[in-house]
């Protein structure tokens, strides 16, 4: 598999990647961590996507996808820290006053795991924020060891994934997802 990895501003690839089944389905869209908390509990199932086309139409692209040819096989998201949630964040601290993004999902489709598509799409945003200007960029994945995590919240990434592409450990957070600590990796793009 060939995989590039292209700026997400087309909404009917986002939603390929991050979309439900049923229209009806309230699903993430990857927003929890975009928006305002209040706003984030009252966008209720279709009202979510509707949402996401929105970001995708006003023209920033809300982050990056990863593509096996035309088809869309794999999303992160990757924005500026101050744009996000993690910008009040009390679990994760914050290293330094550095305007650095934020990369805190990473989604890959069934039947296209384990053939490297996290890795590009760690590594294509990684650029598009160094593309944007971004002097860093921070992600919080799981410090999980050895132990499995269920692919339902592996969404945030996993250390050693981040280790390979470069990353180092900057901080320990008090966040934990799916009984595993989250940590802070750090890639300094200056």
């Amino acid at each position: 598999m060939t995989v590039e990895v292209r700026p997400a501003s087309v909404f009917e690839d986002v939603r390929a990647v991050l979309g439900p089944k049923s229209p009806e389905a309230n699903v993430c869209w990857c927003l929890s961590y975009r928006i305002p908390s209040k706003l984030n509990k009252e966008l209720r199932g279709p009202a979510r996507g509707e949402y996401v086309a929105e970001l995708c139409r006003a023209g920033t692209p809300i982050g990056v996808l990863a593509y096996d040819g035309d088809e869309p096989v794999g999303w992160a998201a990757v924005a500026p820290r101050a744009d996000t949630s993690f910008a009040r964040n009390r679990k994760i601290p914050h290293v330094d006053d550095l305007p650095v993004w934020s990369l805190w999902c990473i989604r890959v489709r069934p039947g296209h795991r384990k053939q490297g598509v996290s890795h590009a799409l760690i590594a294509g945003a990684v650029e598009f924020a160094r593309v944007h200007g971004a002097p860093a960029v921070e992600a919080y994945p799981l410090d999980n060891g050895d132990a499995r995590v269920d692919l339902t919240m592996a969404y945030a990434g996993l250390r050693k994934n981040f280790e390979r592409a470069g990353f180092t450990h900057a901080a320990d957070t008090t966040s934990v997802l799916a009984g595993h600590p989250r940590v802070l990796m750090r890639l300094d793009l200056r």
